[in-house]
């Protein structure tokens, strides 16, 4: 009997990898799909000219994105500057200091944010800072993805320093440190493995989007010239290109959506990274 249950306890066990297995690469499968497509699509228009070469005019072939490219790290730049520190410094005062109904207040309305449709961000953005700059501008453009980061850095922040063991905190705290000392000492350095990881997903989570870009940067056909002037994008290059009805436009806007999956993917990489590196290798 007890070799009967042994055996069917190793099927079950056996069956379930099996069954989860399967259950990964049917989700990989879509993911996979998609990539090989852009892939294949996309390296059809890379060449020296799309990353060196400005966009030609409608009609003409050749030319290239490479203000687009420029104008997307600029802005992404932009946004990571704003909304990284700000995020962090609310995950750690929701996480060691928050209290009462402020704290859930901010939580709540983080939750909210991370929630809201990005291009309610950039129309409040328009309504803000665009009508009363009266031009859209790259500063327009990195606030509004900066407001999309702020929420998400800020949980992902709150929810790593709370995995740290409360252990630490006393033992900081029996030594003589304050709760400043004690938080920026111990607490964030032993969670910022996972603080980076968040921080550079959030980057790469703004990196693709386009709504909030069309109501405050809006584009451009040259070079940036200053923060306070419009400024090109690969998202709204190729949510433009592929709506119009030029081969060749289509085939940039290829071109421009594999170069945005590759910055995600080497971001995404780079988290992973800097989260194992900032945790000991683990």
């Amino acid at each position: 009997m007890i070799a009967g249950r042994d055996q069917r306890r190793k099927f079950s066990n056996k069956l379930m990898l099996v069954l989860a297995a399967a259950a990964t690469v049917l989700a990989l499968l879509p993911l996979g799909s998609i990539l090989l497509y852009v892939a294949t699509k996309g390296l059809l228009a890379l060449n020296w000219d799309f990353f060196t070469q400005l966009p030609k005019p409608v009609g003409e072939p050749g030319g290239g994105l490479a203000n687009a490219i420029v104008g997307t790290l600029i802005l992404v730049g932009l946004a990571s500057v704003m909304g990284i520190p700000l995020g962090i410094m609310t995950g750690i005062y929701l996480a060691e200091f928050g209290r009462g109904r402020l704290a859930w207040l901010v939580r709540f309305t983080c939750d909210v944010m991370t929630g809201i449709p990005s291009i309610i961000v950039g129309i409040v953005v328009y309504g803000t800072i665009v009508v009363a700059m009266k031009r859209f501008s790259a500063i327009a453009g990195g606030v509004a993805l900066a407001i999309i980061m702020l929420p998400l850095v800020t949980r992902t922040t709150e929810e790593m320093l709370k995995l740290v063991p409360n252990s630490l905190r006393e033992a900081s705290l029996a030594l003589g440190a304050s709760q400043w000392r004690t938080t920026y000492s111990i607490v964030l350095r032993s969670a910022m493995g996972g603080i980076i990881t968040g921080s550079l997903l959030a980057v790469a989570r703004v990196a693709g989007e386009t709504a909030p870009l069309l109501f405050t940067a809006l584009s451009s056909r040259y070079w940036h010239t200053g923060l306070d002037q419009r400024i090109a994008s690969l998202p709204v290059y190729i949510y433009t290109y592929a709506t119009t009805p030029y081969e060749e436009m289509h085939r940039l806007a290829w071109g421009a959506a594999l170069v945005l999956v590759a910055m995600v993917l080497v971001t995404s990489i780079a988290a992973r990274l800097a989260g194992r590196r900032a945790g000991g290798g683990r």
